[in-house]
């Protein structure tokens, strides 16, 4: 299953932690201030502006932290979940 960051939706610092904030017409409804922790915020970073799946989160992390790929596959999965839940990425 594919998946994409929404339009509006970015990664700012704010007061050292990395927070989504919705920005925009499309996200006025969006109250939230979501923080990430770095490894969240990496994951971020890494596919603004692409289509990924859960797998390419797992790469990522594999690849940044040296994990084992069932260890990555599990973080990536709730991160990926997480973000469906919060409403900040399309399916």
């Amino acid at each position: 299953m594919t998946m994409r960051i929404i339009e509006g939706f970015i990664l700012r610092d704010v007061l050292g932690q990395a927070t989504i904030v919705g920005e925009g017409v499309g996200q006025i409804d969006f109250n939230k201030l979501i923080t990430l922790n770095d490894s969240a915020a990496y994951l971020w970073q890494s596919v603004e502006d692409k289509e990924f799946d859960v797998q390419t989160l797992a790469n990522l992390l594999v690849d940044k932290y040296g994990i084992d790929q069932d260890t990555a596959l599990t973080d990536a999965k709730a991160i990926a979940n997480k973000w469906i839940e919060i409403g900040v990425v399309n399916l």
